[in-house]
């Protein structure tokens, strides 16, 4: 094989090399993508399921009670949830539990209300107007049960990503009805967000950033 020969024979080589490794990199930017998008869904997976298990908390809670203290567990529930929902969405939206004896056993359901132009639309949590209903709706009620269970469980507040649906146009309101919470139910709040003004309201507030496989914690002022 002459050396021209050889050189023609290189470069085709190199040619069909650099279009796998395009190919690969193709490939691997796909696969990226997709674990990506697994991961998010998991994510998304993980807080429906924590939703259900709030909501059956809540149940379990109100099917146990006497009646005298299912009635009174059911108005303070509602009245927390609805305080929510009207101070992040405003003065048109309540809370309501409805309570309907299934042979001996009590089950409970979870409506949102709220008004359009006089009329009002009953709903359940995940089919009223949003995401960002159900997020608010779930966060007081994890919070009521915290506050009716006896004896009273003590410690700070740790919340994942409260308000992760709720629009930009909510989140100050959000902030101020987490703050009302703390000082209410005199309970530090610990949360995760990925919300940089959410994390603005807090008294202190720290940003990890991962740089080559290490967590780096800086300060947000």
């Amino acid at each position: 094989m002459t050396a021209e020969n050889e050189q023609e024979h290189f470069n085709q080589l190199k040619a069909a090399y650099e279009q796998a490794l395009t190919k690969w990199n193709r490939l691997d930017e796909r696969r990226n993508l997709l674990e990506e998008q697994i991961s998010a869904k998991k994510a998304e997976l993980d807080s429906y399921f924590k939703t259900i298990d709030t909501y059956e908390k809540a149940r379990l809670l109100l099917q146990q009670s006497a009646e005298y203290a299912r009635e009174q567990a059911k108005q303070q529930i509602e009245t927390l949830v609805t305080n929510a929902l009207q101070y992040v969405f405003g003065p048109l939206f309540s809370f309501q539990i409805e309570i309907d004896e299934h042979g001996a056993r009590p089950i409970a359901e979870f409506y949102v209300v709220s008004e359009y132009e006089g009329i009002k639309v009953k709903t359940k949590p995940q089919d009223a107007r949003g995401g960002g209903v159900v997020d608010i709706v779930t966060l007081a009620l994890r919070v009521a049960l915290i506050e009716t269970i006896h004896p009273k469980r003590e410690g700070p507040l740790l919340l994942d990503e409260p308000g992760k649906h709720v629009s930009g146009e909510y989140v100050h309101a959000l902030f101020e009805f987490l703050k009302s919470l703390s000082t209410m139910f005199n309970r530090q709040i610990i949360m995760i967000t990925h919300n940089y003004h959410l994390a603005q309201s807090g008294d202190l507030a720290y940003e990890v950033n991962m740089k080559d496989g290490i967590s780096e914690v800086s300060n947000v002022d």
